[in-house]
């Protein structure tokens, strides 16, 4: 199971992010960057939302670093853990521009791109877009299929529903063969997109018992991810609490977990690092 860290300061929620995050800027960000990956943690996260209207930023909260700005500082700042979207919203743009941009992102960062990509649920953000949001399902599994043929190569065509093109040059382009694809959402419909379509699963505000359901109801493909999240974990004050949450999450069939750490500081954050790493050391070396 890896372990992979959900990065703060880049997505600010009410009553998720610390205090600290508020004041933190880059340098902080790549303080805990570059510690998250001389530890060996598996990958860093973040977010996209565009332009959040004022109305709904008490609940979902106003700061979005761009992941697509961030991950390429970034990229540069680290040298193995990977860059994993958490998600960007396939409604927002064109297959293309996602191939072209993240696909760059691929070859900066040396082939450390996880996709990781939803529908969407803000209607307000979609209208304001000009972006379609009653059939954004449809649109976003012809997207899926479109992104699949069109990451990894310099001429890439698709004919489908709602995107066509041929005869176009997008260079450059990922150096990953396949990058990695991880949907999220919390329905069924989410699973079935995921397991059809991509190569991960990224379930959110889902109980133990409705994963579980979800998941015996379809057939996995080798290789699969199921990308689950946790936290916040305490690993300096609480070690034996975090070891059993991660070690149920592993019951559950997790390939890969994305860690929240509770932090005063960058400081302490990198302290929960360290922390963090011991205990997954003692996991799976007896495991």
């Amino acid at each position: 199971m890896r372990i992979g860290v959900s990065t703060p300061v880049v997505v600010q929620v009410p009553g998720v992010a610390a205090e600290w995050e508020r004041e933190a800027g880059i340098d902080e960000l790549r303080s805990i960057a570059q510690t998250a990956d001389a530890l060996g943690f598996d990958y860093l996260t973040c977010s996209e939302h565009v332009a959040v209207p004022a109305a709904d930023a008490a609940a979902r909260g106003a700061v979005y670093w761009d992941p697509l700005a961030t991950f390429g500082f970034l990229a540069a700042s680290t040298s193995r853990i990977r860059l994993a979207t958490s998600v960007i919203v396939l409604g927002y743009h064109h297959p293309l521009e996602i191939a072209k941009r993240y696909g760059t992102l691929d070859r900066v960062s040396g082939g450390r791109l996880t996709l990781g990509v939803g529908v969407g649920s803000l209607a307000a953000e979609f209208e304001l877009l000009g972006a379609e949001f009653d059939d954004r399902g449809r649109r976003a599994d012809d997207a899926l299929r479109a992104l699949r043929t069109s990451l990894s190569t310099n001429r890439p065509a698709y004919d489908g529903e709602f995107y066509r093109y041929d005869s176009v040059v997008v260079e450059p382009c990922a150096v990953q063969p396949r990058v990695p694809i991880w949907v999220g959402g919390r329905t069924r419909r989410s699973l079935r997109r995921a397991v059809e379509l991509a190569d991960g699963w990224m379930p959110f505000g889902l109980r133990g018992e409705a994963l579980a359901e979800m998941l015996s109801a379809v057939d996995v493909p080798p290789g699969f991810d199921i990308v689950l999240p946790v936290g916040p974990l305490d690993p300096t004050a609480h070690p034996e609490e975090a070891a059993r949450r991660l070690r149920e999450l592993d019951e559950m069939g997790a390939t890969a977990v994305t860690c929240t750490l509770a932090a005063t500081s960058a400081g302490h954050y990198c302290d929960q690092l360290e922390a963090l790493n011991v205990i997954t050391g003692a996991l799976w070396s007896h495991m």
